[in-house]
């Protein structure tokens, strides 16, 4: 079977080399891991997730009274967290997920991302997402990259013209570079063609499935109680997933297109060039 994150990151080690714009990227800190979507289903093809992000500052929820509006109850003090990810002893800064089997059936064919190609293969839409998610990661590492308007603004959203437009350019560099077409070939195929060719399609995924290292709240036992005299206090319910991750959280899956199922044999999990 084809190990579909696999490919992907050697692929993300070929592009990031010849890429200037995104030479900066240490793939040992970024993580490559799969999420089950349906393709028929909408929903995003891929996601950056940063795992860098500080502790927030200390906060609770509260509810109040529907017709005095007086507070009624709040919950414990607490602060938002990120999670740890390890592996092989080097901390993982980025994650990003393709969502399968719906990432493999992308195609430039009546879509919007035709506009900014031209006469190129269709499976360069695929390519093109691996160069967006990779372009949301911020060169100081402190969050998802902040995007620019044209006039030199900071956009509202994490996506502007501009943004489309760079990521177009740096693909038709990509694709320019004359890349070894053995890095790229997996691409071509959609999930059905994946099956047929490989006899399955397998992708590397957090032992916690379907869920994966996010942000989590800790309660605060040292702050004061100053919201309202007489107010009950909700007990914070405790983080239901890890706090650390590391390689031993990594379980290999193969994915249908009903379902994802855990494979046993002892495939490797290494993810590099």
């Amino acid at each position: 079977m084809i190990n579909y994150t696999e490919r992907i990151t050697r692929l993300m080690h070929d592009v990031v080399a010849r890429t200037p714009a995104l030479s900066f990227i240490d793939l040992r800190e970024v993580l490559v891991f799969g999420r089950y979507g349906r393709p028929q289903a909408e929903g995003a093809f891929a996601t950056c997730h940063c795992l860098t992000l500080p502790e927030s500052e200390p906060g609770y929820y509260f509810w109040r009274d529907r017709e005095t509006g007086e507070l009624t109850r709040r919950s414990e003090w607490f602060v938002t967290k990120t999670p740890e990810v390890r592996r092989d002893g080097t901390r993982i800064k980025y994650l990003i997920s393709f969502v399968l089997p719906r990432f493999c059936e992308q195609t430039l064919d009546r879509s919007w991302k035709a506009d900014l190609y031209g006469d190129v293969e269709p499976w360069v839409a695929k390519l093109d997402t691996i160069v967006h998610e990779l372009y949301h990661i911020d060169p100081a590492a402190t969050g998802i990259r902040q995007v620019m308007n044209a006039d030199g603004t900071r956009a509202r959203g994490t996506h502007a013209p501009e943004f489309y437009d760079n990521v177009a350019a740096m693909t038709r560099q990509y694709l320019a570079s004359d890349p070894d077409p053995s890095l790229v070939d997996f691409l071509e195929c959609d999930f059905a063609e994946l099956q047929r060719r490989y006899g399955g399609v397998m992708a590397t995924t957090f032992r916690n499935f379907p869920s994966f290292p996010q942000r989590y709240m800790e309660r605060c036992s040292t702050l004061p109680v100053d919201a309202g005299v007489g107010v009950k206090i909700e007990p914070l319910k405790r983080p239901g997933q890890p706090t650390l991750y590391t390689e031993r959280d990594l379980h290999v899956r193969q994915f249908t297109g009903a379902t994802a199922r855990r494979v046993t044999a002892p495939f490797s999990l290494q993810q590099s060039a």
